[in-house]
């Protein structure tokens, strides 16, 4: 079966392809269109399609529109319920639901061959669930999915067993999670839909002193199911206005707010434990991207697995819808799912932007000796990640054994001065540096790091002793493999500082075009692209 799984109406629209079970493309649209999330994450920008992201995953597999045996849309307009009458304040909400009725007719129109009669509703937290459970390593896992909202709810919890997804709760909207999450970013003065991993990291700079007050508004039923409604921010602090420093007190909410998620977070795996049983546990929804959440659920929750999609938000529904209708899905093998060049075709950007370059012998030499001498380096390697985690094949990276490379880095990206950036390891050297979930391929949880290694990587840490890890299976990262041993054969350490490639507000950089205007505008000393190098020296003076 050849099924291509679309997610357009919320944020982040993106498309993956599966055939005959295996995830052969899967791409966001941002990453074509240059602009973040793809779309403002408002009702009234629901018609945009991930139209190049469709064409190319159908482009990569061969596949014609005409020759789909179905197209899944991961929203069923059938199950959802007027916004006033489920406690939303959304005036934009019945041209969402129409323009999601006729999404049929709009992909036929986007993708010319497509019969509209293979466009297949999935419900969105069923789409959700299936980015999860069938992609897992654990087929049988339970799977707990939270974000802000679906059709007329905001979780699922349940399992898939011999290939079937029984579900067993569902919290009904307005109690939501995720649209909690949102409000008070928001209130924070920072992007809703967008920023919420800003509040996550302030969070670390606070302690939840307004915890006993939140958890009135917010907190586990008991039944599989939570309230999380009607919280007064300003009751805490006054909303802050986006150029606003700030403050102990919006730090302080940020940690109240982070603390009181995670103790629903865990209540509702205990109680899904309880209800189905298993030793596995998958996470989807945008609230799974919340790394400090899912670690505390591995600590303290009942499963022995705890695995998250790589793609967990809205982009990862594209995914989950078709593996859903997919026949023997299989697991996902990896998260560089997006497009690639030749070396020849690398090659021919290069000469066309007319720019010096050289190719040394081997550039993993060639960057550990840049990163070895704490230069900055673009890392441009293969196919580009699906999901907001750079991991290793569009990535900034540094020297992590000087503490003024995070202020660099940040200053770099044009990001706040909180945000922490992370520590990318050799698998089999994880355990001897960090305490936590390990292996940890895609960046999803947070590590303690190891007190003896604090003051030597001290780029990595973040403000309370943690790092977010990316482990490194030479086996299917075999170049990056290389650079990182390179590196600590001149330097003694096993860890490079890993952060996206890209600059704030603007979506990870995917294409050769992205890579060089990225590499012209910021202050990078090596653009590390495919096996060829571009110093600044050479081309800017």
């Amino acid at each position: 079966m050849r099924i291509l799984g679309i997610n357009a109406l919320f944020h982040d629209p993106a498309a993956a392809l599966v055939v005959d079970g295996t995830t052969m493309a899967a791409a966001e649209e941002e990453r074509f269109s240059r602009r973040k999330h793809g779309k403002r994450p408002v009702p009234f920008s629901a018609w945009e399609l991930p139209e190049q992201a469709a064409r190319w995953c159908l482009a990569h597999g061969g596949v014609r529109p005409e020759d789909l045996d179905a197209v899944t849309y991961s929203f069923d307009p059938r199950l959802a319920r007027p916004a006033d009458e489920m406690g939303l304040h959304d005036p934009f909400d019945p041209l969402r639901l129409e323009y999601a009725e006729r999404a049929p007719e709009f992909l036929a129109e986007a993708l010319p061959g497509l019969d509209p009669a293979k466009v297949v509703f999935v419900p969105h937290h069923v789409a959700h669930a299936a980015s999860a459970g069938p992609a897992s390593p654990y087929p049988d896992s339970a799977v707990l999915v939270l974000d802000g909202r679906g059709e007329a709810a905001s979780h699922l919890a349940g399992r898939f067993q011999d290939g079937t997804l029984h579900t067993v709760a569902a919290q009904a909207l307005p109690d939501s999670l995720g649209l909690m999450y949102e409000e008070l970013t928001a209130h924070l003065g920072f992007l809703r839909s967008s920023d919420e991993y800003k509040v996550m990291a302030l969070a670390s700079y606070g302690k939840p002193r307004f915890l006993p007050q939140l958890r009135q508004s917010v907190h586990a039923t008991g039944d599989g199911g939570f309230r999380a409604r009607d919280v007064d921010w300003a009751a805490f602090t006054p909303p802050r206005a986006r150029d606003e420093e700030w403050n102990q007190d919006h730090a302080d909410l940020a940690a109240s707010a982070q603390a009181v998620l995670e103790e629903v977070v865990v209540d509702l795996a205990h109680w899904l434990h309880r209800e189905a049983g298993g030793d596995a546990l998958a996470l989807a929804g945008g609230v799974a991207l919340n790394c400090v959440a899912n670690s505390r659920l591995a600590a303290q929750g009942p499963y022995r697995h705890v695995w998250v999609q790589p793609a967990a938000g809205d982009a990862g529904t594209a995914l989950g819808g078709a593996l859903y209708l997919a026949e023997n899905p299989a697991p996902l093998a990896g998260a560089d799912l997006g497009r690639a060049w030749s070396d020849d075709e690398l090659r021919a950007w290069l000469d066309g932007a007319a720019v010096p370059y050289e190719k040394p012998p081997d550039i993993a030499e060639t960057v550990a000796e840049e990163l070895a001498r704490d230069g900055v380096v673009a890392w441009f390697q293969g196919r580009s990640e699906y999901g907001p985690r750079a991991l290793g094949h569009r990535s900034l990276l540094a020297h992590p054994g000087r503490a003024e490379n995070l202020e660099r880095l940040n200053t770099v990206k044009g990001r706040e001065e909180f945000r922490p950036v992370a520590p990318m390891v050799l698998a089999e050297r994880a355990a001897g540096l960090f305490e936590g979930p390990l292996p940890s391929p895609y960046m999803l949880f947070v590590h303690d790091v190891v007190r003896e290694w604090r003051d030597r990587i001290p780029a990595v840490v973040h403000v309370d002793g943690t790092a977010r890890v990316q482990t490194v299976d030479a086996r299917q990262e075999p170049l990056v493999a290389r650079m990182l041993r390179a590196f600590e054969r001149r330097t003694g350490l096993p860890v490079v500082v890993n952060t996206s490639l890209n600059t704030a507000g603007r979506p990870m950089v995917d294409d050769p075009r992205d890579a060089l205007e990225c590499f012209g505008s910021a202050p990078v000393d090596l653009l590390a692209i495919g096996p060829y190098a571009v110093r600044r020296g050479r081309v800017f003076g």
